[in-house]
This record gives C-alpha cells, sequence and structure tokens, in this order.
C-alpha cells in the first residue's frame, strides 16, 4: 500500500472501538505485513509478536502501554506521534472515553474510576494466571468433611486417602498403557511391519491438495520453521517433530500450486519468496497470502524415469529457471531452504508430499 502525505493518529478517537480502528489505519498506512511490523519493532529493541498485533486489532479495548508504543513505533510514528498516541490511550483507559465526564456524571458501564484503568483493559497474562489458579484448585484434594456432633448418629463420609488414589490411578494408567501397545502391535502386525518402527523407505508421495508433511528426497527431513523465529525462514528438520507450522496444498489455475501454512502462533499464510524472487538465494518464508512482493506461486514438477521425486519451481520469480533448494549440508538438520539454480542432479531439490492426516 502507497503512504499518505502523513500517518493517521488517535486525536479524533472518542472511544476504544474508534481508537483501535485508527491502530489498524496506521498499519494500513504503513503497508507492513505482521511480520514485517514484528521484525522492525525487534530490531528497535521492541517486542511485537505478530499474533499479538492481530489480537490486538481484534479487540474492543485499548491496549496495554508497552504494546501501543512498540507498534506505533514500528509503523514508523515520530517520538512527538507516540507520545499523542500514549496520551490519548491513557485517556481512553482512564475515562472510556477521551473527553472528561460531565460534572457529577456516574462512570458508563465498562469504565473505571478516574486514575484507574477499566477492568477489560487487564493483561491477558493476569487472565491466565487466574485460569491456572481456578485450574489447580479444582484439581487439589478435597478437605476431609469435619467430624459430626456427637448427637449424630449418621456415619461420617471418609475420602480416600490420597495414596489410595494415586493408586487406583496409576492401576488405570498401566492398564490403558498396556490396551494401547497390543493395539499398535497388532496393527504393526498386520500392516507386515515390525514393532521397532523399521517399515523401510518412505513412499514417494505425489502433490494433491489437502495437508501434507513436505518431505526432503535424500534427508528424509521434512520443511519446518524454528519456534519462536519471526522471520518465517523454512529449513529441514526432522519429519516426528515438524509441526511448526502444519503445510498443505493448495491448487491453483493451470499447473501451479499453493503452500499453505497454518502456524500456531501467527496463524494462517502461505510460503513465498520475497521481492519477487529477484535475490539470487531468495529465501522460501512464512508470510501473510496475498503480497504481490512475494511469489506464492509454484510448479510442482516430477523429476526422473521413474519419478524420483518432485521439484518445486517458483512461478514467476525474478531469477529464471530456480528450483527452492536445500542451501548448505543437504542432510543435516537446520540447513535453509531458498531459490537456486535447478541443478540437473537435482540434488537437494526433490520433495515427496506425504499425506499428513
Amino acid at each position: 500500500m502507497t503512504r499518505g502525505k502523513s500517518a493517521p493518529d488517535a486525536r479524533g478517537a472518542r472511544s476504544p472501538a474508534e481508537f483501535i480502528a485508527c491502530l489498524q489505519a496506521l498499519k494500513d498506512w504503513s503497508g507492513l505485513t505482521y511480520r514485517q511490523l514484528s521484525a522492525r519493532a525487534e530490531a528497535r529493541g521492541d517486542v511485537l509478536p505478530r499474533s499479538t498485533v492481530a489480537n490486538m486489532l481484534a479487540r474492543t479495548t485499548v491496549p496495554r502501554a508497552e504494546l501501543l508504543a512498540a507498534f506505533v513505533r514500528a509503523c514508523g510514528a515520530t517520538p512527538e506521534a507516540v507520545a499523542e498516541w500514549e496520551a490519548v490511550r491513557k485517556e481512553l483507559a482512564v475515562r472510556g472515553r477521551s473527553e472528561p465526564p460531565s460534572p457529577g456524571a456516574e462512570p458508563a458501564d465498562g469504565e473505571g474510576a478516574e486514575g484507574q484503568e477499566a477492568p477489560e483493559d487487564r493483561d491477558e497474562e493476569d487472565r491466565d494466571e487466574e485460569d491456572r489458579d481456578e485450574e489447580e484448585r479444582s484439581l487439589a484434594w478435597p478437605v476431609p468433611e469435619p467430624a459430626p456432633d456427637a448427637g449424630d448418629t449418621t456415619p461420617a463420609r471418609i475420602p480416600a486417602p490420597p495414596r489410595a488414589r494415586l493408586r487406583r490411578l496409576l492401576v488405570g494408567v498401566v492398564a490403558v498403557t498396556a490396551l494401547v501397545t497390543a493395539t499398535v502391535s497388532i496393527v504393526v502386525f498386520l500392516r507386515g511391519g515390525d514393532p521397532g518402527g523399521h517399515q523401510g523407505p518412505p513412499v514417494l508421495t505425489a502433490p494433491a491438495e489437502g495437508p501434507v508433511r513436505i518431505r526432503v528426497i535424500g534427508s528424509d527431513l521434512c520443511l519446518n520453521e524454528r519456534r519462536g523465529g519471526r522471520t518465517g525462514q523454512i529449513y529441514q528438520r526432522s519429519c516426528a517433530g515438524a509441526v511448526v507450522p502444519y503445510y498443505s496444498l493448495k491448487r491453483l489455475d493451470g499447473a501451479d500450486w499453493r503452500i499453505v501454512s497454518d502456524h500456531p502462533d501467527y496463524g494462517p499464510g502461505c510460503s513465498g519468496l520475497p521481492s519477487g524472487g529477484r535475490p539470487a538465494e531468495a529465501a522460501l518464508e512464512d508470510s501473510e497470502c496475498g503480497d504481490t512482493s512475494r511469489v506464492e506461486r509454484f510448479t510442482l514438477e516430477p523429476y526422473g524415469t521413474p519419478v524420483t521425486g518432485y521439484r518445486v519451481r517458483p512461478a514467476g520469480s525474478a531469477t529464471p529457471d530456480t528450483c527452492v533448494t536445500v542451501l548448505g549440508d543437504p542432510k543435516a538438520e537446520w540447513s535453509r531452504l531458498a531459490q537456486s539454480p535447478c541443478r540437473a542432479d537435482a540434488r537437494g531439490q526433490l520433495f515427496s508430499f506425504d499425506r499428513r492426516s
């Protein structure tokens, strides 16, 4: 998005909802994605997770002061503008609106007393702490009932001691574990395998719409991000732990496909190459779908006779004749993926799209 002449500000906001709308307008004005805002904040020494920004813009209450400042700075606001945003935010948090209330007026629903923020403005961390406390209370051992009065002939109910309950729980766990083990052994036997999990080499799977694990032929590692990373860079790692994010294939028009990601922290997105694939080794990254500056369409091309794998070729990359490639050691965990010239032997450039349930 092309920036206007001046950044939006919040001085006209008269309610928390209008304030959030101004924040959304500021993000639109910046032209930055959630991931780019997070990266810019980190470069300034701020902490601004992408999921936190998305949650902030979906709320109906004003954000925390430090979150607001980090977001506004990342959008490109000047220090003076940051101070203006903070002043409006403070007034809305205290009064529930940005103009002073009438003399003697009672606070409106959801407003706090002067000098205090409304209850809805509590940190999400506070709510999480309360939930954990409630859960711990619900799991606590019951307190024994008090002894009955001398004249009461009704037998008192004596709760089972914790040790007896623990013993019964362990017996149940052992029984369930034995049942699961027996079931798995039967399934493995019927499939012709062995309990040790040695099923032979993985089977090559052609691309099809739906959930997949994208496995690298030659290393048998799968595509994945680093949990907690903010760049979206895609690496190869053990398939057993390749859950950040989950991938799916979506067929587009013609022979093109889209690699869709579902990140546990950042939500839905797409794999692609930044800057139109102009850098010779443009990184394969996960980010929001629909960014016109990224290459998000790929041709999944069979290689060899018989087929030994599928090349992932960026469709419309500014660097022609390239394939998604494992750079560095092709068999090492955490080697990164990027576009690179397609090789005659396709080493580090072949993939299987294993079905994921």
